[in-house]
């Protein structure tokens, strides 16, 4: 199961060595900018264990994120380095990784010119996929699960949209922008210990996020819904999630907002 944490890595095999080696570092020998780039490598068709690659980036010839040195590495030096990436303005969520020990997004993460090395993997305690890229199905389940999209029970009288005023709306401000990039929840250890019955804390604030809102009808069902052991009350408070979203927003406030709203239903 080694594979399968994105915190495991092996010896790096001796083909993957000499693949990072002569080609990689040739006409870098003028420069003193060089960073190395320390990446998790696990590839489900070869059988061997997960190992770490280093690559050797010029940053006189790169760009300031993360993402640019994974992407100037893919172009230039092995292009079987896989990993996901799509708006690099950190709208999409689908650069999540592990950085130098943090959970954030590549396309945000600024490369510490400051260090001579860089250290990239998966995001932590999630299967893996491929090198950098994890199995998110158990996550997008979650979030399918609280059912997140307007529900209402009084039929509509006319085609006109669901309105709202003003200071309801702004009660949604910390919520809506979060962009499911699951790098809070994978830095709960509630959500090590139990991801397959916590929700943990990005689909529990997308949770309040409609229950919150006032065009919604079905709050006390929603209510209902998270009344459980392990869907709501795993979480212990310990606010990593809130010191890791990239995004600066505060799930770790939404869930005790949750609880509040749950004590009085009771």
């Amino acid at each position: 199961m080694a594979h399968v944490l994105a915190r495991a890595a092996g010896a790096v095999p001796a083909a993957a060595r000499r693949a990072v080696g002569s080609t990689a570092v040739r006409g870098l020998a003028t420069t003193n900018n060089i960073q190395y780039f320390k990446v998790y490598r696990w590839d489900p068709e070869q059988r061997q264990k997960p190992y770490v690659s280093t690559y050797p980036v010029d940053l006189d010839e790169c760009g300031p994120m993360v993402l640019d040195a994974l992407l100037k590495i893919k172009n230039e030096q092995d292009p079987t380095l896989t990993f996901r990436r799509s708006c690099r303005e950190g709208i999409c969520g689908s650069c999540a990784m592990n950085i130098n020990g943090r959970n954030t997004l590549a396309c945000l993460a600024y490369i510490d010119k400051s260090s001579s090395s860089t250290k990239v993997n998966p995001l932590p305690h999630m299967y893996v996929v491929k090198d950098l890229v994890p199995d998110m199905t158990n996550f997008y389940d979650q979030y399918k699960s609280i059912e997140p999209w307007l529900k209402t029970k009084t039929p509509k009288k006319d085609d006109k949209e669901h309105l709202q005023s003003i200071a309801d709306r702004k009660k949604l401000d910390g919520m809506y922008e979060c962009i499911l990039c699951a790098c809070c929840s994978t830095s709960c250890p509630s959500y090590w210990w139990n991801g397959d019955k916590y929700l943990g804390p990005a689909v529990l604030m997308q949770a309040y996020r409609w229950i919150e809102d006032s065009r919604d009808e079905f709050t006390r069902e929603r209510l209902e819904q998270l009344d459980d052991a392990f869907k709501l009350y795993r979480c212990h408070t310990i606010m990593n999630c809130s010191q890791t979203c990239p995004k600066h927003l505060n799930p770790g406030k939404a869930i005790a907002h949750i609880k509040k709203r749950m004590m009085a239903i009771h």
